[in-house]
């Protein structure tokens, strides 16, 4: 794969399962180099049979795809060139969709009735005079922000405060009645316009953001996710609220009073058993390091729920909860570099329902079957189903992309110098060699590596180069101990693995040049590079990308700068020094490209202008590139033509400093 093959990177939605069976529905996207945006469209599964796979819609953007509960229609997201999604709904069996919301700023999220005739959904309230309310009112013309809170802005969406996310509903569309038309003009003059969508109905408001929402089976209860206590603005708890359709009552916080729960997901299973997953955030409300994300479920609202996993060994952070049989519901469980299919009783009783191998990404259910949206070492996104043999594939949206060149990384375990064992992998590039190695570091920190096709590692390899990347301690799918060890102590065993496994690396790979090493990684993974190269010296260049570089600093410009740094690095200031790579920048030696991106607020453009400027003045080889109107996950979901300039990028300064036989100047 090469930088010109990102069009053919294709992403697979969580489907959604017709009830009777015979179909999934999943959105398909990719990164457009031509359109310079994602775009992408809903696709058709058969589940039976051998008809294949077929498009559904033609929008340039759609999404989240939900059939409704009698499996006539389907909700999703749309959303056009230069403007935010819109719920959308339409016939099942195909047609034209109808446009259910016109929200200012867009739908972010939405869940069907059980009734099927109406939808509740998600969406920011700009506050009048912001954020395009009134027309020709250019952003730098707003009035002044009055800010009084310590958390005012979130990457990716700027500031919060005047653009609350609330719950609204609204009446299912009739996507088989008479096609709206607007009245032309007469003598009389023209009429008003008529409006193209109902009014809906707000459901939620105040000075929190709610989201998370989810229908009980009789639809009398919505349930949600809001942080509401007094004390929010200092912690990071969030609780399940509960309302009752059509009452004019106040939420009610069913979690608070059980516990220091930093809410992630909710849902009810098929009998209406509650469930919800969170993090247990201790009595500071802010213990969030390494906490991995526990099931839980109530007997009843009125009394303590109960933990249904051990968030010692099982991990559901970013787990929908979808409902399955009668007495379970389905999660993901991050283990290992794998993503596992689980499933797990209101009891606690858990069984795997695929293995490591797979990257689960997105599950539904109808009866007993099971449909899954999944990656893997050789497919970026595909759709399977879930049989007591394994899983059946229906899809294979990555053949062109494999026609560009896949390799499939080898996975390895290397003994750390105190015997810890660290698990990663390599890629190893074609031809017999020697091969200039990259150590790559992930961010995170806690987050890890998987054995999925992974853009980068296919792109540096199709260069020539050896890639190497692992899951040291402090990584995600390892145990809360594995991660919660750099607690305070960034910068020690987590340096020391990394390099153990890059020799290790090196040692059982021949091919490998271990004389030529190179160094990069983005957010944790650049914190890491930078600590990295002030303490080894022997790699040839390091590229350190929207690193967390400066903890003094991070404190009041990165949107999670209220309690990052001091649950990682501590608040003493010789314990924060001690593992700053500010503080050790003047030891840094190697060529350093510190690459950014202008509006990143979890780790903000500050962090790498001062640690490019302490290079420069140090006298160390270094350049800054910085992206326009990109933000931290430019990477990932960033412009298809930035993330094409930032492989170029890369692959030019490892062509100056680090040459290959496929890529030097």
């Amino acid at each position: 794969m090469k930088a010109v093959d990102l069009g053919l990177l294709t992403s697979v939605s969580a489907p959604t399962v017709h009830p009777g069976g015979g179909r999934a529905v999943v959105s398909v996207t990719h990164p457009s180099l031509e359109a310079d945006a994602t775009v992408g469209q809903l696709w058709t599964v058969p589940l039976t049979g051998h008809a294949a796979p077929k498009r559904l819609t033609r929008g340039f953007r759609d999404v989240a795809p939900q059939f409704s509960p009698d499996g006539r229609l389907i909700a999703f997201l749309r959303a056009v060139p230069k403007s935010a999604p819109q719920l959308y709904v339409v016939d099942a069996a195909g047609g034209e969709p109808v446009q259910a919301t016109d929200r200012t700023l867009g739908v972010s999220e939405f869940a069907w009735a059980p009734d099927g005739r109406s939808l509740a959904f998600v969406s920011r309230t700009p506050e009048q005079g912001r954020y395009g309310t009134v027309d020709g009112l250019e952003p730098d013309a707003e009035s002044p922000r009055r800010i009084s809170t310590l958390n005012y802005r979130a990457n990716g969406v700027g500031y919060i405060t005047d653009r609350r996310s609330h719950v609204f509903s609204i009446p299912v569309p009739d996507v088989w009645g008479e096609p709206l038309v607007q009245p032309a003009p007469t003598a009389e003059g023209t009429s008003p316009a008529r409006p193209l969508v109902v009014e809906p109905r707000q459901l939620t408001d105040g000075d929190w953001d709610d989201h998370g929402v989810a229908f009980s089976p009789d639809g009398t209860t919505l349930a949600f996710l809001s942080a509401r206590h007094d004390s929010r603005d200092d912690d990071l708890r969030e609780n399940v609220f509960l309302l009752t359709i059509g009452s004019d009552e106040e939420p009610r916080d069913v979690t608070g009073a059980f516990g220091d729960f930093s809410a992630g997901a909710v849902g009810y299973g098929l009998n209406g058993v509650l469930y919800f997953s969170a993090q247990d955030v201790g009595p500071t409300g802010r213990d969030f390091v390494a906490r991995n994300t526990a099931l839980f479920a109530f007997d009843s609202v009125d009394s303590a729920p109960r933990r249904l996993t051990d968030p010692e060994t099982v991990d559901l952070t970013g787990s929908d909860i979808v409902a399955f049989e009668d007495d379970s519901v389905l999660v993901l469980d991050a283990v290992r570099g794998g993503v596992v299919l689980t499933a797990v009783t209101s009891q606690g009783a858990a069984r795997r329902l695929t293995d490591e191998q797979s990257i689960v990404n997105g599950a539904a259910a109808a009866g007993e079957l099971v449909v899954v949206s999944i990656s893997d070492a050789t497919s970026a996104g595909d759709v399977a189903v879930v049989e007591p043999t394994g899983l059946r594939r229906l899809t294979d949206f990555s053949r062109a992309l494999r026609g560009s060149g896949v390799i499939a990384g080898r996975e390895l375990t290397v003994a750390a110098r105190d015997g810890y064992p660290v698990h990663g992998w390599v890629v190893v590039p074609e031809g017999e060699g020697p091969h200039p190695v990259l150590l790559n570091i992930h961010g995170g920190p806690y987050a890890s590596y998987t054995g999925a096709l992974f853009d980068e590692a296919q792109v540096y390899a199709d260069a020539g180069y050896a890639v190497v990347m692992c899951n040291p301690r402090g990584s995600a799918g390892y145990g809360q101990e594995h991660g919660r060890v750099i607690r305070q102590a960034m910068g020690t065993v987590d340096l020391t693995d990394v390099l153990d496994f890059l020799d290790g690396a090196l040692e059982a790979n021949a091919g490998f040049d271990a004389s030529r090493v190179g160094i990069m990684g983005g957010s944790y993974g650049g914190y890491l590079t930078a600590w990295t190269i002030a303490h080894d010296h022997r790699f040839a260049a390091a590229i350190v990308e929207r690193g967390f570089l400066d903890p003094v600093a991070f404190v009041g410009t990165s949107d999670i700068g209220s309690f990052f740094g001091d649950e990682y690095t501590g608040t003493d200031p010789e314990l924060i020094a001690s593992q700053s790579p500010q503080a050790v920048v003047e030891q840094v030696t190697t060529p350093t490209l510190v690459m950014h991106s202008a509006n990143d607020l979890r780790c903000p453009l500050s962090q790498a202008e001062r640690y490019y400027a302490a290079l420069k003045r140090n006298g160390a080889e270094a350049e800054l590139l910085v992206f326009p109107g990109e933000d931290h996950e430019l990477s990932r979901g960033g412009r298809p033509r930035h993330r094409r300039e930032r492989f170029d990028a890369i692959l030019d300064w490892w062509a100056r400093y680090l040459p290959s036989s496929r890529n030097a100047l």
